[in-house]
């Protein structure tokens, strides 16, 4: 959770509100096609059988607050064709502009890992 102290009082954050909310504006953007798993925990959970096989929101997505900063990264796939960098570039904007915008909460960095290319096939 992240706490932020104001003039009003103290307003808390939940991890699942921040990671929704970057991973509905990401799958917004133009040139992604899906969101890739991140470490050993969503890997696991994407390779078990018996577990259905749906699109989650908080695929690919982590982030940590270091003095009152966020640092977000990010693994995606995009789209064949498109010009990676603008695309990265546009969400690296659009992240920060909708966390900062909704929570009030200054984004360092945002660290984009594009982890594959897909056609429209």
């Amino acid at each position: 959770m992240i706490t932020k102290q104001t003039h009003l009082g103290e307003i808390t954050v939940t991890k699942q509100f921040l990671v929704e909310l970057i991973g509905r504006t990401i799958i917004s953007c133009f040139g992604v096609v899906e969101m890739n798993a991140d470490g050993v925990r969503q890997t696991l959970i994407e390779t078990l059988p018996f577990l259905p096989k749906k699109s989650r929101i908080d695929k690919g997505v982590s982030f940590k607050v270091v003095r009152d900063k966020l640092y977000i990264e990010l693994h995606i796939t995009v789209m064949y064709g498109v010009n990676v960098s603008s695309v990265v570039k546009s969400i690296q904007h659009k992240i920060k502009f909708a966390v900062e915008e909704e929570i009030d909460i200054p984004v360092e960095r945002v660290n984009i890992f594009v982890d594959g290319i897909k056609g429209l096939a």
